[in-house]
């Protein structure tokens, strides 16, 4: 990314992702708050994605452990071959 202070709406999509998962500069998410102020479509982007991982952190979210998906996977596996 160009580190000057005009940057376009891909580049701005792209920090806005990053700074989704806090992977942004203090530089970027500068640049990108400068771009949203200016740009309609960057700044209702940037809401969506912020509204998306608050609902992520706020889900709790269970998974299956390593032993369950083995049993299901040869689950499967033995109703697939009957």
């Amino acid at each position: 990314m160009k580190l000057n202070m005009m940057f376009n709406c891909e580049e701005a999509g792209h920090v806005c992702d990053k700074a989704q998962y806090n992977e942004a500069s203090l530089w970027e998410k500068l640049l990108l708050t400068i771009h949203t102020l200016f740009c309609r479509l960057c700044k209702k982007h940037t809401k969506r994605n912020a509204k998306l991982t608050k609902a992520i952190k706020k889900s709790e979210i269970q998974t299956l452990s390593t032993e369950q998906k083995r049993s299901l996977k040869e689950h499967l596996r033995q109703e697939m071959t009957q």
